[in-house]
């Protein structure tokens, strides 16, 4: 099931009448509260199954282990009865808490390890046995990396599902409340407009709502259908055309006949298309969150009007930064060891943040791409906090637009490793951005046909395109101006009738779910 599709929008519609109406029932609150988080369990369940129903069992057993294991870490029973013992001495209350912390320690441990073994054993086998093949010349393991490859097909979110684990473990370790009902993890874990693709979300964020949960107000109502509509727009209309434009220009046999040119506006176009492809997304996925009386966090705050690498990470896929800050960056030390620390703490977490996205060696170059950027930024302050001059030049318009173009340029062409995860097609496309010519017949089979439009009018598109997000960007964040909600009410149904009118046959899928 697709968020953009009318079988969607019917599935929404009857879990919000089952979900909505059992309050008008004669149920009491914690009667109210646990149909409702079993409508969500349930509506959840069906809408995974649509897509990948045989993975169901796995993701129920996962859930189930990991709230075990945080009951484990979180359980202070023992700590409790010694405290009630008057006799104990200080130094026997010590042995006490010293063997609670180590069992603590180790439940964490291999809490984590089961996660991340979860997440090696779908995602990575193939792309680990394909590397000792070629490093070793090891035929026999090559062929049965194809094998496992052709037959092991990763658990849709499965990478999202175990990050939520991991950081729940990690949470309960460092003091937070243990989950103490089954039934709200599950409904936690199993959400399903988080489930696939994030944004990744913190059970005592979810669980905190749960005490408060209420049916939202007219102008959150129509907050959560702007939101839908707005991701579906950004999706249907905006990033599936795009998507077929780069396709077409860097599909099978177009590739190597592509010119510079060519190149460099596919370079663009995918990554306004994994933009508004992502962030299409969350907006749905939020909007679906708000009607069911959640919020979810969000996940992208203007990212390509940053001016630096740092900055866009702060802003770009917000929830996962924040969790390799949290839970990578800040036990390794962070920045308070020295400035050499914090640059290879900075080239470990986007290693990881490229090894998290996909078995490729391209996304492990676009990773250490992004931590050098980061080291590059973080040097470049320190040495301008040195020198005022130059403080000041980066601080001023024409330091802050130089800014941007570095680090939008950096960050479009790294999608190229994103996009084309394997290095002889990444790399082929880096030797041709300058002053390569497009086959005589690219220009035909490309734009005319594949297409239907001309290369300098395919331009003009990106351009007006990034001008449209600079106008929302400059009204949203400068101006602070909003629609308000009975604007956003008239214009819901006249934006989803243009995108139900108006969207390409057969919808791409989302470029997340293969993470």
């Amino acid at each position: 099931m697709s968020f953009v599709s009318p079988i969607y929008g019917l599935f929404i519609l009857i879990l919000l009448g089952i979900y909505w109406l059992v309050r008008s029932a004669y149920f009491n609150v914690l009667q109210t509260q646990s149909f409702q988080l079993c409508t969500i369990i349930i509506f959840s369940l069906f809408f995974y199954a649509t897509l990948q129903i045989q993975y169901i069992p796995l993701l129920i057993v996962i859930a189930v282990i990991n709230f075990a294991l945080g009951r484990i870490i979180g359980d202070k029973t023992t700590l409790g009865k010694q405290a009630k013992n008057p006799k104990i001495s200080n130094q026997g209350w010590q042995q006490v808490l010293d063997r609670w912390q180590e069992q603590r320690r180790l439940i964490l441990l291999l809490g984590i390890a089961l996660n991340v073994l979860l997440l090696l054993g779908f995602k990575y086998i193939p792309f680990l046995l394909t590397t000792i093949a070629s490093v070793f010349n090891l035929p026999v393991v090559e062929r049965y990396a194809n094998w496992v490859s052709d037959r092991l097909i990763a658990p849709l979110g499965i990478s999202f599902f175990t990050f939520e684990c991991i950081a729940y473990l990690i949470d309960v370790y460092r003091g937070a409340q243990k989950s103490e009902k089954l039934l709200n993890f599950l409904a936690y874990k199993l959400f399903f407009p988080k489930a696939i693709s994030g944004p990744i979300t913190r059970y005592h964020y979810f669980a905190e709502q749960l005490k408060t949960l209420q049916f939202p107000s007219l102008d959150w109502i129509a907050e959560g259908l702007w939101l839908i509509t707005c991701g579906a727009i950004k999706k249907a209309l905006v990033a599936d055309n795009l998507g077929r434009v780069v396709d077409v220009i860097w599909g099978a046999g177009n590739l190597e006949r592509a010119g510079s040119g060519d190149l460099w506006l596919a370079t663009f176009a995918y990554g306004f298309q994994l933009y508004l492809d992502f962030s299409g997304y969350v907006d749905i996925a939020r909007g679906s969150a708000i009607l069911l009386g959640f919020n979810l966090p969000e996940n992208f705050n203007f990212p390509y009007f940053t001016t630096s690498i740092a900055q866009f990470w702060r802003r770009w896929h917000i929830t996962l930064g924040d969790w390799l800050r949290n839970y990578l960056y800040f036990p390794l030390g962070g920045s308070r060891q020295g400035l050499q620390r914090t640059c290879l703490n900075l080239l470990i977490i986007m290693l990881v943040a490229g090894i998290w996205h996909g078995a490729a060696w391209g996304y492990v170059v676009w990773g250490a791409l992004h931590g050098i950027g980061l080291v590059v930024h973080r040097l470049t302050e320190a040495i301008s906090m040195r020198y005022d001059q130059a403080r000041h030049w980066w601080n001023s318009w024409s330091g802050a637009i130089v800014a941007w173009l570095i680090t939008q340029l950096m960050v479009f062409i790294t999608w190229i490793f994103f996009r084309l995860p394997d290095l002889k097609q990444s790399g082929l496309v880096f030797s041709h951005l300058w002053g390569y010519q497009a086959d005589s017949q690219f220009v035909q089979k490309v734009y005319r046909e594949g297409i239907g439009l001309e290369a300098v009018q395919l331009a003009w598109l990106l351009i007006l395109l990034g001008i449209f997000m600079a106008i929302v960007y400059g009204l949203h964040k400068g101006l602070k101006l909003q629609l308000n909600w009975h604007v956003k009410l008239l214009l819901v149904p006249v934006c989803l009738f243009a995108v139900w009118l108006l969207a390409p046959e057969g919808g791409l899928p989302y470029i997340y779910f293969d993470f």
